[in-house]
């Protein structure tokens, strides 16, 4: 425990002429009765009001020294916790192309793919897990974390307009989305490093090719789990035309040869989603993966710990008023 005001302490110093007065000064203070002889007091038995005399002035001393506690602000003292868990290190690499926000899924397939991502993410606390995106080109949107509050408003946040709009250049560059997830994981020292690729198209971008990339996963000991979101159908489609949205139904062509090829390649597996509950059912299966143990770091915060001071404060003097003008009344 840490306090923010360390000087208040000082006024404990108040204490040193308090004690002295109380056992010098405070007896000829007092009113005093004349006896002509006190021996037939002298072994009298105290009651234990005498006995606890000065037990009002104990509590008045005791609640000075909580009230400059308080005063001092007590704080918990700022640390890192360190525990081993068990856990794999993941990457999310997602397709965020225009193509994603056909609605052969409900919404729509970005909307589906983060909606079960999320649910995953929160079934495994213990995993250090990250995410990628990528349309025609690709960059990470969160890096390895075992922080999966951050991580998750980061990925609900996640839009296809970041290519519609030209932040980024349009199309699917599978091979970059997979090569920058590998990046990653390359350092990870964990026993087991997976990428969770979901994607609905094709490779038409990017300067890596998706089994170049698949390459580097194996030489580093990555494994990948494909995913190809959407249907073989027409799905509607919602287009930008003169400042309101219009549907057309249109169909995407998906690479799943190159998809079972990547997951073939890297020891993993291929899935096909054509609905959200397939979807789940996929991340359900990768949930099985193994495990394997690394250290987590945990950061505490501060925050303020006078109340139970405050309170014992209180009431200890409610208690030494009430004495005072009760069991100890003293008259005059």
């Amino acid at each position: 425990m840490e306090f923010a005001n360390k000087g208040f302490f000082l006024l404990l110093l108040l204490l040193i002429p308090f004690v002295l007065w109380f056992f010098l000064y405070r007896k000829k203070a007092e009113p005093t009765m004349r006896m002509s002889d006190t021996f037939p007091y002298q072994y009298a038995p105290k009651s234990w009001r005498v006995r606890l005399l000065h037990f009002p002035t104990i509590l008045r001393t005791l609640a000075f020294i909580l009230v400059v506690i308080v005063l001092a602000r007590p704080q918990t003292h700022n640390s890192w916790g360190e525990r081993s868990v068990e856990g794999i290190d993941i990457m999310l690499s997602m397709d965020v192309s225009t193509s994603m926000l056909a609605e052969d899924l409900s919404p729509n397939r970005l909307e589906a793919a983060k909606e079960v991502a999320v649910e995953f993410i929160s079934g495994r606390p213990d995993d250090n897990i990250g995410l990628n995106i990528f349309a025609g080109e690709a960059f990470t949107q969160c890096p390895l974390t075992t922080d999966h509050q951050s991580l998750i408003n980061l990925l609900v946040n996640v839009r296809t307009d970041i290519a519609a709009i030209g932040l980024i250049q349009n199309g699917t560059a599978i091979g970059m989305g997979l090569a920058n997830a590998i990046s990653r994981l390359k350092d990870s020292k964990a026993k087991s490093k997976v990428v969770i690729l979901l994607t609905d198209g094709s490779n038409n971008a990017g300067d890596i090719s998706p089994m170049t990339a698949a390459e580097l996963a194996k030489k580093y000991g990555v494994r990948v789990y494909t995913i190809a979101v959407g249907t073989d159908k027409v799905a509607r489609f919602p287009m930008n035309v003169g400042g309101t949205i219009q549907y057309v139904n249109r169909m995407e062509k998906i690479d799943t040869k190159t998809l079972r090829d990547i997951a073939a390649k890297t020891n993993g597996n291929f899935y096909r989603a054509t609905n959200k509950g397939e979807l789940k059912k996929i991340y359900k299966d990768i949930d099985k993966l193994e495990k394997t143990k690394f250290d987590v770091k945990k950061y505490s915060k501060k925050y303020e710990a006078f109340q139970p001071f405050a309170l014992a404060a209180i009431i200890i003097i409610l208690l030494e008023i009430l004495l005072r003008v009760t069991i100890f009344r003293r008259i005059p």
